[in-house]
């Protein structure tokens, strides 16, 4: 049995896709005639290589495979077969019993790659006897086996896209574009003394974001910023601004999630970093992860203190903005600065939990006020007067909600749900959810935005946030939901995010009540709508 590597669903550390060019004629004459069952994935010649400069890859399994006998001198290799093993993931700390979260992070890492087996994936032409061997070795049952056929990561794949110039295989590249608002040397202060600014990416750009950050750090006027650090890009840009300000002598608070899974030791080199410069550093609450997404900036001006803010529904992560689909907003609104700082006083361990402005927040009222606004549609609807739900989400699988929407469903609401991943919910199902509709988004950009919509009888309400509609999400972390009250922002956010998605018929997936999916096509050449498409055409030029 050759072991072709433990993997712990976390680190691809690997380069296991690998391009050997025609150094590998020799290997692919051996491994042509090969009867075993990885032989579909011995290496195999791209077309265009008889043109000119072509690509030959092959996995490292499929090396190992045509000379696993080279690696047993004497002895007769009888199988040799695939497999990877999940581990999992989570790092156990008792933070009510430790003094520092940051050290004892340190020393948990270690052990994750010896945490306990969750999924057992192997070749699908394993034999019984080995299979079994394996699951006693990983202490799993057979409803954690996974048969594959084919690679059993695909992750490993991932490698080839950049080492293959083909461009007419790849997307075009495109600059995300800027509002003209912000195009010129005006300070962003400035501009947003004048209204709210409202940010779709990766179609509009997030530097605006970084540039306040910067702007802030360098202003004479600006006496504090605070901003919540959950996952961020390796020398980021808003990383180094925070530097900068603390070391220009700036009052700067950074929450840093040292939690966020995958990314820990990442976030405790940023955390020490920050701390180094006399950054005020915390870790948020005990037993709740920070998730949300939010910046402040305190600024004198004259003989009164503003407050600017940022609130996202995605990471304060540069590079992920060009691929991830997220929403921000930048605002000098008093309401929603008053918020921010109370939460942020909140986090720090400054102030208590208080009622909001405009804020919902998890753990506390972002739940309840989701049930209640889902019960006035329930209301109209049975009242006889229009009633509609549109909300887009990466998961939802939270019991209470998804028996509200049913509830919805059943009196008669409308409900659209854009679900890009885990949906434990169930649409068309008679007598429960005939009135729901359910798809998925898959194309070039990572469909992350949380955004939800009420006809709230006419008033409109729609919201933007960190959070999915998820048991974790809504009661064990702590998150943001902030409304659009702008008309014409909210316009924009229900037709760029909602509306056009559920036109889309190239990239769509509509779940069935079965629990399928069935891709959406259009009806002929000349109705294709596609949402990333349209909105690349919209805002990059």
């Amino acid at each position: 049995l050759a072991d072709m590597g433990v993997d712990d669903g976390a680190e691809q550390r690997e380069v296991v896709a690998v391009s050997l060019g025609r150094q590998l004629d020799h290997a692919r004459q051996r491994t042509r005639h090969l009867q075993h069952g990885d032989a579909a994935f011995a290496a195999a010649r791209d077309p265009a290589a008889d043109q000119g400069d072509g690509h030959d890859f092959t996995l490292l399994g499929s090396i190992i495979h045509a000379h696993v006998g080279e690696l047993f001198p004497g002895m007769t290799v009888e199988n040799c077969h695939q497999f990877r093993i999940t581990r999992n993931s989570d790092l156990w700390v008792d933070e009510e019993e430790m003094e520092n979260l940051l050290q004892a992070l340190q020393g948990e890492l270690p052990r994750r790659r010896f945490s306990d087996a969750v999924r057992l994936e192997v070749a699908d032409d394993m034999p019984d006897d080995l299979v079994e061997l394996l699951l006693d070795h990983a202490k799993l049952g057979r409803e954690d086996l996974y048969r594959v056929s084919g690679a059993v990561n695909l992750h490993r794949l991932a490698a080839i896209y950049d080492d293959v110039e083909r461009d007419d295989l790849k997307y075009e590249p495109f600059v995300p574009g800027l509002q003209a608002r912000l195009r010129g040397e005006e300070p962003i202060f400035e501009v947003l003394q004048r209204g709210d600014v409202l940010l779709h990416h990766p179609f509009q750009s997030f530097a605006p974001v970084v540039e306040l950050v910067r702007q802030a750090a360098r202003d004479p006027n600006v006496m504090a910023i605070k901003q919540t650090l959950y996952r961020t890009d390796s020398g980021s840009p808003l990383v180094e601004a925070l530097i900068e300000a603390a070391q220009a002598g700036k009052d700067v608070t950074a929450l840093v999630e040292l939690r966020a899974r995958f990314d820990e030791q990442a976030n405790i080199q940023i955390a020490s970093r920050l701390q180094a410069v006399g950054a005020n550093v915390v870790y948020g609450i005990v037993g709740y992860k920070t998730h949300a997404k939010m910046l402040l900036i305190v600024r004198r001006e004259g003989k009164k203190l503003r407050r600017y803010v940022h609130l996202g529904t995605g990471n304060y992560h540069a590079k992920t903005a060009t691929a991830y689909t997220d929403v921000g907003l930048m605002t000098a609104s008093a309401s929603f600065g008053e918020d921010v700082q109370a939460l942020f006083d909140q986090l720090t361990g400054l102030g208590r939990a208080t009622r909001m402005n405009r804020l919902l927040q998890s753990p506390f009222t972002l739940h309840k006020t989701l049930i209640e606004l889902i019960g006035r549609e329930i209301d109209e609807a049975k009242a006889g007067r229009p009633a509609r739900i549109v909300a887009r989400m990466n998961s939802l699988s939270e019991l209470s909600t998804i028996r509200a929407l049913y509830e919805a469903s059943q009196a008669g609401v409308q409900v659209d749900l854009i679900v890009r991943g885990i949906c434990c919910l169930r649409p068309g199902v008679p007598g429960l959810s005939e009135n729901i509709r359910v798809r998925s988004i898959v194309g070039r950009f990572l469909e992350h935005s949380r955004v939800c919509h009420f006809h709230a009888a006419g008033e409109e309400l729609t919201y933007c946030s960190s959070a999915d509609w998820m048991s974790r999400n809504l009661f064990r972390r702590v998150e943001t939901c902030f409304p659009i009250k702008d008309p014409r922002l909210r316009q924009r956010v229900v037709q760029e995010t909602l509306e056009i998605y559920l036109q889309d018929n190239t990239q769509s997936w509509e779940l069935q009540s079965d629990g399928s999916y069935v891709r959406v096509q259009p009806k002929s050449p000349g109705d294709r709508v596609s949402a990333q498409e349209t909105l690349l055409d919209r805002h990059t030029g």
